[in-house]
């Protein structure tokens, strides 16, 4: 007799919910909570859902001869002394010129930059806009006709210098703040029960708004307009941002991995999924104190473009300085900060890039004051760099 085909029944397990990606009643996922945050923030690759790893297969080698004199620096002495200090690193030429690490930091520990990671697009967008495949003064509807009207009718200049009015918000003490929401598509977080994780362009192409004009010329900081130049920048190359990253990762010479966070389709989230060591991000840093050059004779980025993000004045920050092409400046370095205490900082006339990874405990993860303290700590290293050349 013939065998009968007998129906295929789903097992009946018992599963429960991923406990570092559930949201707590704060509306904050469980990592992110003030008690979790700073081992959340070392344990990124570990956390999301999806993410890959990069190697440069050559090191840039630093060797190491320390400047007694930036620890003598007040801010130095103060925000390293604070219980929020994880890593200082400041590297000028092929030099540590000042190391520091926290007593439950090392040199090899991975730390997430979060939005220090759109500083990759600095570089991207600015050898496409040298090669003219980019247009900035061209709207981003021309290059990803499928975006919504978030997006649709700015041009590339305004969605690199956070100079776009939508509907996407971006307010850290608000836990239904979208850019807490989003962490669904970024695989940050358990999407609500019964759906599935957006993709990350599904998620971008639903952001609206009635006029994408900013009147105020003050800086209108949202993190999707970093992930729609991701996208547009795919589209214009037909590259994927995966391979970008390899060339940086490569030209930077890294020693440790640099791992980026994903979204289901593994389009990296560089609005803020990069993580680094502090050395690595030193090592990354003086990709832009060396004006895009990389190691071996490589380039990862426009001289051109980098120095106009230091000229033009894009939008204005309300600690002062300004953001443009997807960096802050004083008109001298340039730079960008990270949700819960990072920051990064180069300097082309001094040859030097400062790395800063620290960890804010309160329910915000956020400090206006202590937040201009890390940018001129920075500086203050950077001035004294300066006069030693």
């Amino acid at each position: 007799m013939p065998e009968v085909a007998h129906p295929v029944r789903a097992a009946r397990s018992k599963t429960r919910p991923n406990s570092d990606l559930v949201v707590a009643e704060s509306g904050l996922v469980t990592w992110n909570l003030p008690d979790h945050r700073r081992a959340g923030f070392r344990r990124l690759r570990d956390i999301v859902r999806w993410g890959i790893g990069i190697r440069a297969p050559d090191v840039l080698e630093l060797t190491k001869e320390i400047e007694h004199r930036i620890g003598d620096l007040d801010r130095v002495r103060r925000l390293t002394g604070t219980t929020m200090f994880c890593a200082l690193v400041a590297v000028q030429d092929d030099t540590i010129v000042y190391e520091r690490y926290a007593p439950d930091f090392s040199p090899r520990q991975l730390h997430c930059l979060q939005s220090i990671s759109k500083t990759t697009l600095a570089l991207i967008v600015g050898t496409l806009v040298a090669a003219g495949r980019i247009d900035l003064a061209s709207s981003v509807k021309r290059y990803l006709p499928e975006i919504g009207s978030g997006y649709a009718d700015a041009t590339v200049q305004q969605v690199l210098d956070m100079d776009v009015m939508n509907d996407f918000t971006e307010d850290y003490a608000d836990p239904s703040s979208a850019v807490y929401l989003a962490e669904g598509a970024m695989g940050w977080r358990r999407p609500p029960a019964g759906h599935d994780a957006p993709t990350m362009r599904e998620y971008l192409a639903g952001i609206k708004s009635a006029d994408v004009r900013n009147p105020s010329g003050e800086c209108q900081y949202k993190s999707a307009n970093t992930d729609v130049l991701g996208w547009l920048v795919e589209r214009v190359s037909g590259r994927s941002l995966r391979d970008y990253l390899v060339d940086i990762a490569e030209a930077a010479g890294i020693e440790d991995t640099m791992f980026v966070s994903t979204d289901r389709e593994f389009m990296p989230t560089l609005s803020g999924g990069i993580a680094l060591t502090a050395r690595d991000l030193a090592r990354y840093g003086m990709l832009f104190a060396r004006g895009g050059a990389g190691i071996n004779g490589t380039v990862v980025g426009s001289t051109a473009f980098l120095a106009a993000a230091r000229t033009n004045r894009g939008t204005t920050r309300p600690d002062g300085f300004h953001y443009s092409n997807q960096l802050v400046s004083n008109g001298r370095w340039v730079g960008h900060g990270g949700y819960g205490g990072q920051w990064m900082l180069a300097d082309e006339s001094a040859r030097a890039a400062v790395a800063f990874f620290s960890v804010l405990e309160n329910a915000s993860a956020s400090d206006p004051e202590y937040s201009l303290d890390r940018v001129l700590l920075a500086e203050d290293i950077v001035q004294l760099l300066a006069r030693r050349r």
